[in-house]
């Protein structure tokens, strides 16, 4: 099950589920779409991944299959 983190790992901006702002790697480090084209430029720092949206999964499967609650925030590795 993909994890849809809270926040960016680069300024800690709030990323809900539904957020269509977000954008993840294939080891779902999870940055905001400001941050992933400007900072990172489409490049995850922490594996060098391709950063693409995030899937948004349905409201009624969030009941279910919540989203995490666990925030990583690491922006010693987003330095501009």
């Amino acid at each position: 099950m993909l994890v849809l983190r809270p926040g960016c790992e680069c300024c800690n901006r709030d990323l809900p589920p539904e957020s269509a702002e977000a954008r993840i790697c294939s080891f779902e480090c999870t940055f905001c779409r400001s941050c992933a084209e400007a900072v990172l430029k489409g490049s995850c720092p922490n594996c060098g991944g391709e950063l693409v949206a995030r899937p948004r999964r349905p409201a009624e499967k969030l009941a279910k299959f919540a989203a995490s609650a666990k925030r990583v925030y690491k922006p010693e590795g987003c330095a501009k």
